[in-house]
């Protein structure tokens, strides 16, 4: 008779030393990177043209236009409500903050209000205009408190603007262009 040899294997330990140092170090980290990357989300709302005449034609409208020079305050009703120039570091955010608050204090049941940029407005300008007309910073009772403005922004493009310099140029293009014919 043949016999048969068992081997007596040991059972492994399992070595889960490393596995708790790297989880050790790991979880804190996981945790302070997420509360420092705490991101908050805002709501837009985008001009729908199902409602285009009727509604809106009744409303006010208040618009910020972002434009390469300057920022333009209007509304539906009166038209342009005020011209930001630009100043030689960038638009006068301070400016259409205090527009803002004097708008509100004129009327201050309203809470929309429409941005509309060019196509080649920087994203850091419209964060900027989006965040000044929302709220502004305030002191109430020896504590410093945002105070809402506009709170719901919706987005829009802006219309294209030629200036009288601009039709000028274009009419003497033209009549050039008819001399030489």
């Amino acid at each position: 008779m043949k016999r048969r040899l068992r081997r007596h294997q040991a059972e492994a330990d399992l070595d889960i030393t490393a596995f708790m140092n790297l989880m050790i170090v790991l979880v804190p980290i996981l945790l302070i990177n997420m509360i420092i990357a705490h991101t908050s989300v805002l709501e837009l709302n985008f001009p729908d043209a199902a409602n285009s005449s009727t509604d809106l034609d009744k409303a006010l409208q208040l618009q910020v236009i972002i434009l390469e020079d300057q920022l333009v305050v209007s509304d539906n009703k009166g038209g342009v409500i005020k011209q930001i120039p630009s100043r030689d570091k960038g638009y006068d955010f301070d400016l259409l903050g205090r527009v803002m608050q004097d708008i509100k204090a004129r009327v201050p049941e309203k809470k929309d209000i429409t941005i509309m940029a060019m196509q080649n407005t920087s994203y850091q300008t419209l964060v900027t205009v989006m965040d000044t007309v929302r709220a502004f910073q305030t002191v109430l009772a020896g504590s410093v408190v945002y105070a809402e403005l506009f709170p719901e922004v919706s987005i829009a493009d802006a219309p294209n603007i030629v200036g009288e310099s601009d039709n000028v140029a274009n009419k003497d293009h033209m009549e050039q262009s008819k001399v030489k014919s």
